[in-house]
């Protein structure tokens, strides 16, 4: 059996291994953002059940669209990505979702905290990707910063006057 062929795309192996690593990170925060998502849009209640099961159905849904992107540019870089519960509960800086669904405010202002988190770790992944001249990377992080700082706004905008 013969071994893979090296990887000669222009980033080296160090910088490779440091973006992969990093995006590890955020593939964990966005899997368990997702999680709890779509935890909450099973177990919403209240006044405004229709117009939160909604938004955190599309929520949910681009960041299940998501994880595969970022999963994808891991293996791309010639790393592994994470798959497990185990494995994302020990990258992840996203708490997991209470064992009791909270009050739908509160449900609120949990993923206004998880979107700032995952914003966080994908902002602080960009100076190394840039570093490295990972242009392919550098883009995936945009599109999701935009996303989870986006997201993060229109709920915190279900907060105001309270």
């Amino acid at each position: 059996m013969s071994s893979p062929a090296p990887i000669n795309i222009g980033i080296n192996e160090a910088d490779r291994a440091s973006i992969a690593d990093g995006l590890s990170r955020l593939l964990a925060d966005s899997y368990t953002l997702y999680l709890t998502t779509h935890n909450f849009h099973w177990n919403v209640t209240g006044p405004m059940f229709n117009t939160l099961h909604d938004m955190f159905m599309q929520q949910y849904t681009d960041l299940w669209g998501a994880l595969d992107i970022v999963a994808e540019r891991i293996r791309a870089l010639g790393h592994f990505a994470p798959g497990s519960y185990a494995a994302f509960g020990k990258l992840a800086s996203v708490p997991d979702a209470p064992a009791e669904p909270p009050k739908a405010l509160e449900m609120v202002r949990i993923l206004v905290k998880g979107h700032e988190a995952v914003a966080r770790t994908a902002r602080g992944l960009v100076p190394t990707a840039d570093k490295a001249g990972d242009e392919p990377t550098l883009d995936l992080l945009t599109q999701r910063l935009d996303f989870h700082e986006k997201t993060a706004w229109m709920l915190r905008s279900l907060l105001e006057g309270e």
